[in-house]
């Protein structure tokens, strides 16, 4: 069975070069990057292994809503300079890049279903709780800070929500990391509360007579939040990819 682990990469850089006291220093940074994916190749074993970037497109999610990702501290000059070297350093250690048009989720979230659909198995490598909804049988989460899975049960006993309600409780809490706004004066309990009584959004719109006049009045004047913050933290698995798995396996197994 085909595994194929996909590495975040500005999480992960960003991470390791956040560590250096001076954000201008990216000397060794490329070595560190490869030590990092080399313990994550011998940890995971998998049999494909590719790295996937942002680019510079304004992404589909920033043209829907100005404030997605608000306030974010931007890359270092330096950092985004040393870039196409990281990348060419770690395609000389066998992780070859994968370059997205604007954000790298949904092309991180298209792999991992394609090679779930082919009976393969993905780990995706990354701290983004984003993810987790991806989550099950065929794809797992790996945080290499931590050395943790990032697991769905873990999410549903902190949200006190389902997996299958982590995108409706995030439309109606919102997500304050990403700028995802929810409905204003919903917070993380109620929205827990709305979705164990009425399990989901669009039952939760059909029942606002069942519901308190003040939340009630909340969720109607919020609704437009609702539904734009539903399709924020939505992922898209169908992105074009124009790439072949076979460019992405990795030097043991092509030797076996």
């Amino acid at each position: 069975m085909n595994t194929l682990l996909i590495i975040d990469g500005l999480n992960l850089v960003r991470r390791i070069h956040a560590a250096q006291p001076n954000e201008n220093d990216v000397n060794g940074l490329a070595e560190r990057v490869g030590s990092a994916c080399r313990k994550l190749l011998k940890h995971h074993q998998p049999s494909h292994v590719a790295i996937v970037w942002d680019g510079d497109a304004i992404s589909w999610r920033k043209q829907l809503f100005a404030d997605y990702k608000k306030g974010r501290k931007p890359m270092p000059d330096a950092l985004a300079k040393e870039l196409p070297n990281i990348k060419v350093y770690l395609a000389s250690q066998g992780v070859n890049s994968i370059d997205a048009q604007s954000e790298a989720d949904d092309v991180i979230a298209t792999l991992a279903t394609k090679i779930k659909d082919a009976q393969g198995r993905a780990i995706i490598v990354s701290t983004d709780k984003g993810f987790i909804p991806l989550c099950g049988r065929s794809i797992s989460q790996w945080d290499h800070f931590n050395q943790i899975e990032l697991n769905a049960k873990d999410r549903e006993q902190k949200l006190g929500v389902e997996q299958s309600q982590f995108i409706d409780f995030m439309a109606l809490a919102g997500d304050s990391g990403n700028k995802i706004p929810g409905v204003p004066g919903i917070g993380p309990k109620s929205a827990a509360e709305l979705l164990k009584t009425f399990r989901t959004l669009a039952n939760i719109y059909s029942s606002l007579d069942k519901i308190g006049t003040k939340q009630a009045k909340k969720l109607e004047e919020g609704k437009p939040m609702a539904r734009l913050s539903y399709k924020l933290v939505q992922l898209q698995t169908d992105m074009p990819l124009n790439t072949n798995l076979a460019q992405f396996r990795t030097q043991q197994s092509q030797a076996t």
